[in-house]
């Protein structure tokens, strides 16, 4: 939290966005170092207890707006704000309930949806091709034996529907064993949830909004938990920044660019949380954070050679997703 805030700056007077809401922290220690506002997003219905909340403490500096954090352009309505923090991939609190069928630690339907609607994960275990799922787990999931992980999911559903946590989990323990540092679910788990998310494609399309919304000095701030993720936020900073990447086997090769930079990078490396914080939180042992400041220089994609050289920063998603359709 310490080195969100140093990031973020805030300001009295300000205002900033909590893309994603989840139970309020980030929003409340925003609001308690500074007499600033806040905006909160989160797609997920659940949260609104919290919001609650949290209005019943700040009811002139606080708002809230249930929609996706990618829709943060249409939340606003038109303002330029100061700053934007985004905290990626399922929250503590959305783990910690086995009834939403993110975690293989808890039995319960497996469901997966930040938002309840749409396909679920059950949808995609059971009627998604056995081609699709290698993708599926291969991309996003980054699972070296996606391929025994769709065989042996196949195999289960064609006896009985696969429905539940507790179900998907025992089938992985079968398919990978129970031998390793990691649970032989995880990269299972992982690659269904951002799937049925569209975790990437949210986003890529988010930091472009912020890109858009952010005025001169504000700040885009990322807190991301796993290489996938921090892969698209290195490449959008080095590219808003003016830095050619160095290449990466996912991603089209960078081409000479002219545009003005739109963010000045701060700590290109990212930053890892501090040993106080891993030692509070240990989900945080894995987290990167990256953020940088707006320049005076046009959104790229109001710049006619930035919308030219303007692509879609992670071909991981689509490449799955044209797997799958």
């Amino acid at each position: 939290m310490n080195e969100v805030l140093f990031a973020l700056k805030p300001i009295e007077g300000e205002t900033y966005i909590d893309g994603t809401f989840g139970a309020g922290g980030y929003t409340r220690s925003i609001l308690g170092v500074a007499k600033c506002k806040v905006i909160g997003l989160d797609r997920d219905p659940n949260v609104l207890p919290y919001v609650a909340e949290m209005r019943k403490f700040f009811p002139e500096r606080f708002s809230f707006v249930q929609t996706e954090f990618s829709n943060m352009e249409s939340a606003v309505e038109g303002q330029k704000l100061n700053g934007v923090v985004l905290d990626i991939g399922v929250s503590s609190m959305q783990l910690d309930e086995g009834e939403r069928g993110f975690s293989f630690m808890r039995d319960g339907p497996l469901d997966m949806r930040m938002s309840g609607e749409g396909a679920s994960a059950a949808d995609a275990v059971n009627y998604l091709e056995h081609g699709a799922l290698i993708e599926i787990f291969r991309v996003y999931g980054e699972e070296r034996r996606a391929r025994r992980c769709a065989d042996f999911i196949v195999r289960a559903r064609d006896v009985e529907p696969i429905v539940t946590t507790g179900q998907l989990s025992a089938i992985m323990t079968k398919a990978l064993g129970s031998g390793g540092k990691k649970h032989a679910a995880t990269r299972v788990f992982q690659a269904l949830r951002i799937y049925i998310n569209d975790e990437l494609g949210e986003l890529q399309r988010a930091l472009v909004a912020a890109e858009n919304i952010l005025a001169p000095g504000g700040r885009l701030v990322v807190v991301t938990f796993h290489s996938l993720e921090d892969r698209i936020v290195k490449t959008f900073f080095r590219a808003r920044g003016g830095e050619v990447s160095g290449g990466s086997r996912y991603l089209p090769p960078q081409e000479l660019n002219t545009t003005p930079a739109s963010f000045t990078l701060r700590k290109r490396s990212g930053v890892g949380a501090s040993k106080a914080e891993q030692a509070e939180n240990p989900r945080s042992r894995s987290a990167r954070l990256r953020y940088g400041i707006r320049t005076q220089a046009l959104p790229w994609v109001q710049s006619d050679e930035g919308n030219a050289l303007l692509r879609d920063v992670s071909s991981l998603d689509s490449l799955a997703r044209r797997a799958v359709s």
